[in-house]
């Protein structure tokens, strides 16, 4: 089996790192393989290239029921299994889908502020409206969350903040960039999403003191 692994992925990788990976001699595998292959070893090879190419053509999201089902519906018979061996001893499997991230927790006990905007977000005047909201962005080091305010005139992000977490301190990192940056007047209405980093009472207090008004 590992000189089958190694006769599969050799147009990859130079024959002596394999066998040095596997813990094989490089003479037992060249001597393995000037030996007549049976016909299953060939018919293995022929359906390995089919196997791969439904693989492929799903961007890689097939894992063997699927390819197997695949091969099925075009006539190939084979086992659910020999298409599990087959995919395994070439590291084929499937790709795994990203879970949906919810980023507004509205289940707490803070304060909601009133929807003064009602859904309109024509603005008139730069500094006067800012939204903000939380995004999940999944990363190779699982999941950082990204918050930004944007200014509804100018359709500007003015402050963001990302983080591992999503919490008051995340929110509260882009409200002070935003007002470090933009120094906005009093009476600037902050419209957000009902999450709990925005009602905390740490966000509130720390609108009010920029003169905010929450919506």
């Amino acid at each position: 089996m590992r000189f089958a692994w190694i006769e599969s992925n050799r147009c990859v990788w130079p024959v002596r790192i394999l066998c040095r990976t596997l813990d094989v001699s490089r003479s037992g595998y060249y001597a393995w393989s000037r030996r007549p292959r049976s016909l299953r070893a060939i018919d293995d090879e022929r359906l390995s290239v089919k196997i791969v190419e439904v693989h492929e053509k799903s961007r890689r999201a097939y894992g063997s029921p699927r390819v197997h089902a695949e091969l099925k519906a075009e006539g190939t018979k084979v086992s659910r299994k020999r298409v599990e061996r087959l995919m395994r001893s070439r590291g084929l499997q499937a790709r795994r889908r990203r879970k949906f991230k919810a980023t507004t927790d509205s289940k707490h006990d803070f304060p909601i502020a009133p929807n003064l905007l009602a859904r309109d977000f024509n603005v008139e005047t730069q500094d006067r409206v800012w939204a903000g909201d939380v995004t999940a962005i999944w990363t190779t080091a699982g999941w950082l969350f990204l918050a930004v305010l944007l200014d509804l005139f100018s359709r500007r992000v003015v402050g963001w903040a990302v983080s591992a977490r999503n919490d008051t301190e995340l929110a509260l990192a882009a409200l002070r960039m935003a007002v470090r940056r933009r120094s906005p007047g009093d009476g600037l209405v902050h419209h957000t999403d009902r999450g709990s980093p925005y009602a905390s009472a740490d966000y509130r207090r720390e609108a009010t003191e920029f003169g905010m008004v929450r919506a």
